[in-house]
């Protein structure tokens, strides 16, 4: 008989060897605060909280053995624990100040924004007057770790993990398979973050020289270090409250390459370093990602040009001026396209048009294996390639016509999951956009349907940016704390797309 429930101190002691871990990445804000003098008691008193939670936790259990199930719990709580600890120093600091951070439910939505990488705010200032140096870093960080994901970074460095390690990193895995690359799989897990923190030291650096220059005059080494940590892990925060329209035309262009970068499969980078480029320019999905990316915005390019954004104020778009034109075009595309949810300007006052051209560009999300958020590009083929299969047997209903991707047979049971993903996407989002429209009516703050069907988009696909008062320039702060919880939740089980979190819900059958 194979055990169908979640052995329950098991799964606490694995949660609580993270947590206590992740308590570690602390440190980095604790530095920052110490260079600027501020706040570094708020991260001392934090990793003290967060050390004693985790130690706590991981004593349940001396020696726990995790089944399939409890796979599923660990990865789902200990992002829900990550949320948690990681809200511990926006309370601290924000206690007694005008912080809106210093509210629980502020606080644990922007944790859950920045680990998920969403990058929905719930504070309407981002200030270096409002936020010290050390938490606005923190919420950086936060992004950077979510990126590659959690328990991808605690395998690659545990031990302990890593005997689970595979069931482990394929619940947490964005996208419907898991690529193990080396015999290994903690050796897997390394070569991952090794990748993504090259990519993101790459940017560091070109960022930085940039700010020693004229091109760049106010981008210093705190904001190079900032911007890195959020943009190959598609987040989208930044401590600047105009985002990257903060920063020079030289600047902007500089993201779009990292943000296309980070919506590729990141497994197809370790084939072009093991000196095999031909897997990564042989993927189906990578040139169908990199043929989206490109139509999208000569598409959106074109329509600015000839006057799809008013001027705006604040990194406006120039009707008629090329440059302009090509810069937003590409930039939104990249940002909005994998989720980063960047901005260079407020496309929130575009033109309709626009704006809902944007919205049908949230919903196609990254690469499988990327960082970035939404339904994924591979999902998207796959359900065509079913889609064709369906019209073709219904007008020849004697032929066989199995899926195919790359040349080999998509099995169906992957073409099952990805249904049940899709349908379970779509079920919730529309669920949460009528919740959202109908609680913000009840309190007086309304939103339009269109809004709220953009809010809930930009949540569930861990996007971040939304049309009206939650476009890039704007805030959730504002939302009912009932909608807040909400999105929380849906930012939730966005990042661990959806089964692996409602799986834990449904009752095991025994097999006999």
């Amino acid at each position: 008989m194979t055990r169908t429930t979640v052995d329950v101190r098991a799964t606490l002691s694995y949660t609580g060897t993270i947590v206590k871990l992740l308590s570690a990445s602390m440190s980095v804000p604790l530095v920052v605060a110490l260079i600027y003098g501020e706040d570094a008691l708020t991260f001392a008193v934090s990793m003290t909280i967060a050390v004693a939670v985790g130690a706590g936790m991981e004593r349940l259990d001396d020696e726990p053995d995790l089944g399939p199930r409890d796979a599923l719990a660990v990865v789902s709580l200990a992002w829900l624990m990550a949320a948690v600890v990681g809200a511990i120093p926006y309370v601290i600091a924000g206690y007694g100040t005008p912080s809106a951070l210093g509210h629980p439910v502020n606080a644990l939505f922007e944790s859950m924004s920045g680990f998920t990488t969403t990058g929905a705010t719930a504070t309407a200032e981002i200030s270096f007057e409002r936020h010290s140096h050390a938490v606005l870093m923190w919420r950086q960080l936060t992004q950077w770790l979510g990126g590659m994901g959690i328990i991808v970074l605690m395998v690659a460095i545990l031990p302990q993990l890593a005997v689970n390690g595979a069931e482990l990193m394929k619940s947490e895995a964005p996208g419907p398979g898991l690529q193990k690359l080396t015999p290994r799989i903690a050796e897997t897990a390394r070569a991952l973050w090794l990748i993504y923190a090259g990519f993101t030291a790459a940017l560091i650096a070109i960022l930085f020289g940039l700010g020693l220059t004229p091109l760049a005059p106010n981008m210093d080494l705190y904001n190079a270090i900032a911007h890195g940590f959020s943009t190959l892990p598609t987040g989208g925060f930044s401590p600047q409250a105009e985002s990257i329209a903060a920063f020079s035309p030289v600047v902007q262009w500089v993201f779009v390459p990292f943000m296309v970068i980070a919506g590729v499969n990141f497994a197809l980078f370790w084939y072009v370093l093991r000196d095999d480029p031909r897997e990564m320019f042989g993927n189906t999905e990578f040139r169908m990602y990199l043929g989206l990316v490109t139509g999208f915005a000569a598409v959106l390019a074109v329509g600015l040009f000839y006057g799809g954004a008013p001027e705006t104020g604040i990194g406006g778009v120039t009707e008629g001026v090329t440059e302009s034109a090509l810069r937003h075009g590409a930039f939104q595309i990249a940002s909005l396209l994998n989720s980063t949810g960047f901005a260079t300007a407020n496309f929130a006052e575009w033109d309709t048009q626009t704006k809902f051209f944007l919205l049908f560009v949230m919903f196609v999300g990254g690469s499988a294996g990327s960082t970035g958020g939404g339904i994924k590009v591979i999902r998207w083929l796959i359900l065509l390639k079913v889609l064709y299969r369906e019209l073709y047997t219904t007008a020849n209903p004697d032929v066989v016509r199995p899926v195919r991707l790359g040349g080999e047979v998509v099995d169906e049971d992957v073409i099952r999951g990805i249904l049940v993903f899709t349908l379970l996407y779509f079920l919730v989002f529309a669920l949460s956009a009528v919740f959202i429209e109908l609680d913000t009516t009840r309190v007086g703050e309304g939103l339009t349907g269109t809004q709220a069907f953009a809010a809930s988009l930009a949540t569930i696909g861990n996007i971040g940016p939304g049309l009206g008062p939650l476009g890039p320039f704007g805030s959730y702060e504002f939302l009912p704390n009932a909608t807040k919880l909400l999105m929380i939740g849906l930012m939730w089980i966005g990042r661990l797309e959806i089964v692996p979190v409602l799986a834990l819900f449904v009752a095991g059958v025994d097999e006999r």
